[in-house]
């Protein structure tokens, strides 16, 4: 109850430290909506002199590098049966990691490696989670990071784009109206990334196939 405290002051309290520290919990080992983080800091940003949304994204994408480098690191220091032994336990329940979430992540790693580590970040129930299967596989750091970062400032930078262009937008006068929205929006970008990363992984298994005949 605590810690759940702890990161509803940091909702109330938005600046670029605690968006920094939220995004690191968002990208690691305690997932909850990145929703709920960057468009309502887009929207204080976009209505007050408090926050600038380029820095917002900076700090975003900051934090979320930082939380996923914890279940990089973690996977790659503790290794396979530790990783799902975790999982399975009442503390990786808790903080909303299973074996099914683990196991879909390393498959989804598993078909493109690097590309999934990009991708992974854009998709719903993947992005807080493809850092795992990148450790364990032992993916360079810099090749990790690239990837990581890259789709991270994207996802960060629509979420900004979205609540920017929220506040414009009469009738959306409190902050739960605008999560509400957002999170509808969010989802179909989500969706459509997922269409997405099925098309390009399926491309680069396709030439794979062609060049093995």
């Amino acid at each position: 109850m605590e810690s759940v405290a702890f990161i509803q002051w940091c909702l109330d309290h938005l600046n670029y430290w605690t968006i920094t520290l939220l995004m690191t919990i968002e990208s690691s080992f305690i997932p909850f909506p990145s929703e709920v983080v960057i468009p309502p800091a887009a929207w204080k940003a976009a209505n007050s002199n408090e926050l600038n949304i380029y820095l917002v994204v900076l700090f975003a994408t900051m934090g979320a590098d930082l939380g996923a480098l914890i279940n990089y690191y973690l996977a790659k220091w503790l290794g396979r049966p530790i990783v799902y032994k975790f999982a399975n336990s009442r503390l990786g329940h808790i903080c909303l990691i299973d074996e099914a979430k683990v196991q879909h992540a390393e498959e989804y790693f598993d078909q493109r490696g690097a590309l999934s580590t990009f991708i992974g970040r854009l998709i719903p129930a993947v992005r807080q989670l493809i850092s795992i299967p990148a450790g364990l596989a032992r993916m360079k750091f810099h090749t990790f990071l690239l990837y990581t970062t890259l789709g991270a400032l994207i996802w960060n930078s629509i979420l900004t784009a979205i609540g920017h262009y929220f506040s414009t937008v009469p009738g959306i006068e409190t902050e739960e109206q605008l999560i509400a929205k957002v999170t509808e929006y969010s989802h179909e970008i989500g969706y459509a990334f997922i269409a997405i990363g099925v098309l390009v992984v399926g491309y680069f298994v396709y030439q794979g196939l062609k060049k093995k005949k």
